[in-house]
């Protein structure tokens, strides 16, 4: 059987002039929030492949990616000239281990993220187990501009239906309508990323699962490391869990 299977194109939507969710459906395997596949388009006789995280639960017939049209990026462009009813090629089985059943149970969840990195952390909240595991759960989401804050309609219905979410953004190049401004590092290092919470945050109450560009994932990582939080491992549970996301 082919790893690879056809993907209908239902709907693209824009939010900026360079950010968009693409929504699919296919036939593919069962998967975990948090979870990532690959889609692929042929090219000159090459096939293309990139890897991108589910942004729906894993129980929606519709499959969702958000993704940025990076000017110099060989699949991006093509996926964003997509329209309904075109096909795509998708990896039937999803990888990876951002997933809760690699996170221990806390008082308090952070999902860190920058730009399209949301991504996972939206499939994992409309999931619904994460309530079970953590009783608050703060969702932070770093970006440049106001503009770049997508699924602000989606993140609004997870609230209503969950009063124990928190949402915060954190915008870099500009006022920040709501939320902070600067990088959340910054929100991490002089402690206003926590300041909102309505206890205090420590390694005993606290899990940090941290998606986003390596340099974000690093640099934050080091940060919580020097306040005593450690990487979480299998065999040596700790408080931080990184997934890489370019």
């Amino acid at each position: 059987m082919s790893n690879w299977v056809e993907a209908k194109v239902k709907d693209i939507v824009w939010w900026t002039d360079t950010l968009f969710s693409l929504i699919v459906n296919a036939d593919v395997e069962p998967f975990k929030a948090g979870q990532f596949t690959k889609l692929s388009m042929m090219m000159d006789d090459k096939r293309i492949a990139r890897a991108y995280s589910y942004v729906n639960s894993p129980d929606s017939a519709d499959l969702e990616f958000y993704l940025i049209n990076v000017a110099d990026g060989l699949l991006s462009q093509q996926l964003a000239k997509l329209t309904p009813g075109d096909t795509v090629l998708i990896e039937r089985r999803a990888s990876g281990f951002f997933t809760l059943d690699e996170v221990p149970a806390s008082e308090q969840l952070f999902m860190l993220s920058t730009g399209t990195a949301i991504g996972p952390f939206l499939s994992i909240l409309e999931q619904g187990d994460v309530w079970q595991q953590f009783k608050h759960i703060t969702l932070v989401h770093g970006v440049r501009l106001n503009a770049d804050l997508s699924y602000q309609d989606k993140i609004a219905q997870l609230q209503q239906q969950y009063a124990q979410l928190h949402y915060l953004p954190v915008v870099s190049r500009e006022p920040a309508i709501i939320g902070l401004n600067g990088r959340i590092t910054s929100g991490i290092a002089d402690g206003s990323l926590f300041t909102h919470c309505q206890s205090a945050v420590t390694p005993q109450n606290a899990q940090f699962m941290i998606c986003g560009n390596p340099d974000m994932v690093k640099d934050t990582s080091a940060l919580l490391t020097e306040r005593g939080y450690t990487r979480n491992r299998r065999r040596e549970p700790g408080q931080i869990t990184v997934e890489q996301y370019w």
